[in-house]
């Protein structure tokens, strides 16, 4: 089968979002189809040697896995404020729906939303070639953003409204990675037969659990400490805050390190406050490769997933999936309606603590940091399940069961 796939974030560049249709596509491959990504030139968190995407409109590209990727510049004007990012937005979806044109037609589609627009781009394809597309809703956009206060003009929370709701019709199947957020889509228009929950994946053998010693903790003095990170992109969703707070209130365990690795918006203000809070038991680094990232949580006695209180969609960070696969505690931060509470109470791999409560944090730390026991527990439950349950090869195998039908004509489910 031809698959094509559309991401505004892919390879070099880092994060869950670059790295799942690339760990898709991956597999697929290997499975005897043929799959072409659409995607921008790299740039949010990239690794590596970028030169040869310089001064470059186009490019395709075929990596040693075997997908092709189909490059294509988008401008980046004031991608850093709201409407040069809307702008930039919308530009991409342009943009790859005219390389789109370009490709042979493939037999089905994949785009990953957000960011919202790229819904645009899957049905203009559909319209001028006639190629069924499936939408992968990650974040419940603009509700993310209203809730975050980013998104305030009447006027634009209306007209984004609508486009989510014209794409959730237009759609041929939507796909999603939690139950609530399925409530959620299907309360925004789309009609509910067409709509899947199909959970994050994580890719199991590449991260496994590992020694807790090992070159990554020696390099950074971390082997006689019990160590508490939190690794991703440090923006206004997540809550450093609270981790901070929870810093402060265990200064006094001097055993006891808070890593933070990563960047973003709000790294700037994190840093200066530890510095202002005179806080020795926090160590910040930046982003590091991917392949650096499963050491880190084998660095780790336990990883953190946080959340501010604004943030009420049912999100599951995909970092919790990544801790679950290295065998290491979870502990989460966020609200407890959403499904990333359920899901870590069902694997039975850490606790689900209310948001922006650092007492509770540091309770939390102090309990495991005192039973070795719990931890190792916590850890191998964490990466039973996620080897039945959270696997690439088992997303892979029902994408392909869903692209089949969609490509026979049939319904979805």
């Amino acid at each position: 089968m031809r698959v094509l796939l559309i991401s505004a974030y892919f390879p070099p560049e880092t994060g869950s979002a670059a790295h799942l249709f690339y760990e898709l596509g991956t597999v697929l491959v290997e499975r005897g189809h043929n799959v072409t990504v659409i995607t921008g030139f790299p740039s949010y968190h990239a690794q590596g040697d970028l030169s040869h995407y310089r001064r470059r409109l186009w490019l395709t590209e075929t990596l040693d896995e075997g997908i092709k990727v189909a490059r294509v510049s988008v401008p980046q004007l004031f991608r850093d404020t709201p409407v040069g990012r809307g702008l930039w937005q919308f530009s991409c979806a342009a943009s790859f729906a005219l390389r789109g044109l370009t490709l042979p037609r493939p037999d089905v589609l994949l785009v990953y939303s957000p960011p919202l627009p790229l819904g645009l781009t899957a049905w203009i394809l559909r319209l001028f070639r006639g190629i069924p597309f499936v939408l992968n809703v990650q974040d419940l956009f603009p509700q993310s953003a209203i809730d975050l206060g980013l998104l305030k003009s009447g006027f634009l929370i209306q007209f984004f409204r609508r486009l989510e709701r014209f794409l959730y019709r237009q759609a041929d199947h939507i796909t999603v990675h939690s139950s609530g957020n399925r409530e959620h889509v299907v309360t925004c228009g789309a009609e509910p037969e067409k709509v899947t929950v199909l959970r994050n994946w994580v890719d199991t053998d590449c991260i496994q659990p590992g020694e807790r010693f090992n070159d990554f903790s020696r390099e950074y003095g971390l082997n006689n400490r019990f160590v508490v990170s939190f690794a991703g992109v440090i923006g206004h969703s997540q809550d450093i805050d609270v981790i901070l707070d929870a810093a402060g209130l265990l200064q006094d365990e001097s055993k006891i390190h808070f890593l933070i690795v990563g960047d973003g918006v709000e790294k700037s203000r994190l840093e200066h406050k530890a510095q202002t809070m005179g806080l020795s038991n926090v160590q910040f680094l930046p982003m590091q490769p991917r392949h650096r990232y499963p050491p880190i949580l084998h660095a780790s006695d336990v990883s953190l997933a946080t959340l501010h209180t604004e943030v009420t969609t049912p999100v599951v960070p995909s970092k919790i999936l990544s801790i679950m696969a290295a065998g290491r505690p979870v502990i989460a931060s966020m609200s407890l309606s959403g499904d990333a509470p359920r899901l870590i109470e069902e694997a039975q791999c850490g606790y689900a603590l209310p948001p922006e409560d650092a007492q509770a944090l540091a309770e939390t730390i102090s309990t495991l940091y005192r039973d070795v026991e719990l931890r190792e527990r916590l850890g191998r439950n964490g990466r039973r399940y996620a080897e039945q349950h959270l696997s690439v090869k088992v997303g892979a195998e029902r994408y392909m069961q869903l692209f089949e039908k969609l490509v026979m004509g049939l319904p979805g489910e």
